[in-house]
């Protein structure tokens, strides 16, 4: 019996596959716990309407990743820190801070959990902050820190 899968299945099928199973599984665990249908003709073109949307979802996200990149790599986001010796700050900066900077300055809303510091900025200058705008999206926000 073909069976679309509406929910992962360890060891038989992941959601949204279209597999063949024994009549007798489908029928006392797959449909009656609802986590397959039968596929029949409606079932498959209401699949493939969902994968299609799914589909266009996608381009639009990475599409609009794509514009964010456009705007983040032309900004540099100002901070001001108290410093000691040769350029060494007390305390660091932190991504936290960073996100607040660039939300209050200019207005783009980003998790501070996307940006892929190591560790936190320690010095005076300019540093280089990679940020994972989506899966195949990586954007470089330019952070200036100066002397308060």
């Amino acid at each position: 019996m073909k069976v679309i899968f509406l929910k992962d299945v360890k060891g038989k099928g992941k959601k949204g596959e279209v597999k063949e199973v024994s009549v007798g599984y489908a029928q006392n665990f797959l449909l009656k716990n609802n986590m397959a249908v039968e596929a029949t003709p409606a079932n498959l073109s209401q699949l493939k309407g969902q994968q299609k949307r799914a589909e266009k979802d996608a381009a639009e996200e990475l599409a609009e990743a794509e514009k964010l990149k456009a705007q983040l790599e032309e900004i540099t986001v100002e901070l001001k820190a108290k410093s000691g010796e040769g350029g060494r700050l007390f305390g660091s900066i932190t991504t936290k801070q960073i996100a607040s900077a660039l939300e209050k300055d200019h207005k783009i809303k980003v998790d501070k959990r996307k940006m892929e510091l190591p560790d936190a900025i320690r010095a005076l200058g300019y540093t280089n902050v990679p940020i994972k705008l989506h899966q195949d999206v990586t954007a470089t926000l330019k952070v200036h820190v100066t002397e308060e």
